[in-house]
């Protein structure tokens, strides 16, 4: 059985027209909606603790440290909203910077 054959054009395009229109129900957006909060946890722990990296050697230590990165992460998120801080903008690409520019 070889490699099969890559899809007309016309049945990807079918496909995506079909995923775009998931995207505007209300269930997918509560799906996605879980996920971007997900997401932003991660990224806010990798830029303010650099957890992709760990200083220690062995699984404990290891764990140990991460541990620590998600208590720092929560009292982060507990002063930002005892001193009621805004969050932070969202990225605005330079494509849309220069629609705005315009």
């Amino acid at each position: 059985m070889g490699p099969q054959p890559d899809p007309a054009p016309q049945d990807q395009q079918e496909a995506l027209e079909t995923r775009r229109r998931e995207q505007l129900t209300d269930q997918w957006q509560q799906r996605y909606n879980i996920r971007a909060g997900v997401e932003g946890t991660i990224s806010q722990a990798v830029r303010r603790t650099q957890i992709r990296r760990t200083r220690f050697t062995g699984l404990p230590k290891t764990h140990l440290g991460h541990i620590f990165a998600a208590t720092a992460i929560n009292i982060i998120r507990l002063d930002a909203w005892l001193t009621e801080t805004p969050l932070g903008p969202t990225r605005t690409s330079h494509l849309a910077r220069l629609g705005l520019a315009a």
